[in-house]
């Protein structure tokens, strides 16, 4: 598979409504800031997409719309902030939070930190490139992943979990690419901008891979941890 992307939470916390509704509305509110209009917003569009295959609530995503539009007079205004560091044994990590208090969370994720390493800007995000990632499953087993990457416009792809395929695209063309794909046998299942390491961290040990995976997973469960990029090889 060649990297591992994104931090494998446990089936538990990936099963609960409650945590993955809280983190699209906060990237719906965010995206409703430039229009409620899906049809003239990318970024909307696309969280519209992950939130209804979410089974969110029609009353909840319409709520968070008007929210982040400003039509329903409210004054919270969500910020997208960027952490860059090392989880133990020097694993790099990119961790992006949505709050609204920044002091607050930096004071927080400071101390989430503690037993690894929280770098300056730029410290880490050298060593992943920023690219669209999207995961699709196939619509049949005669979809071929290769011809879907090259005819849609992606520019690699890669073995995802459960049978799925992540298409890795320019950042500007992940609305273009996610929108081909299903003219060529495969349905969307996320799509986003994220973080792909350029050389994971490999041969650690079983102790040390559960130390890694005790602190990301620490992480995982701050409310304002919205997404994180690790270099670890899967």
């Amino acid at each position: 598979m060649g990297a591992q992307w994104k931090v494998k939470h446990k089936e538990a916390a990936s099963n609960a409504k409650g945590k993955i509704f809280g983190k699209l509305v906060k990237e719906i509110t965010i995206a409703a800031r430039n229009g409620a209009d899906t049809a003239t917003n990318a970024h909307l569009r696309l969280v519209v997409e992950q939130a209804k295959k979410a089974s969110m609530p029609k009353e909840t995503l319409d709520r968070a719309i008007k929210k982040g539009a400003g039509l329903l007079g409210e004054t919270v205004q969500y910020h997208r902030v960027t952490y860059e560091g090392f989880a133990p044994h020097q694993v790099p990590l990119i961790v992006e939070c949505v709050t609204d208090n920044i002091n607050r969370t930096v004071a927080e994720i400071r101390v989430a930190f503690r037993k690894g390493q929280l770098g300056a800007s730029g410290s880490v995000a050298w060593d992943f490139n920023h690219v669209g990632m999207i995961e699709a499953s196939p619509d049949s087993p005669d979809a071929d992943p290769e011809m879907a990457a090259i005819e849609a416009g992606a520019q690699d792809f890669e073995p995802g979990e459960d049978g799925a395929t992540l298409f890795l695209t320019e950042p500007v063309d992940l609305d273009a690419v996610q929108k081909a794909l299903p003219e060529q046998g495969f349905t969307v299942l996320s799509a986003k901008l994220g973080y792909q390491p350029k050389n994971p961290v490999s041969g650690l040990s079983d102790e040390q891979m559960a130390e890694v995976e005790a602190f990301l997973e620490g992480l995982d469960n701050h409310d304002d941890v919205q997404d994180m990029f690790v270099g670890l090889a899967g």
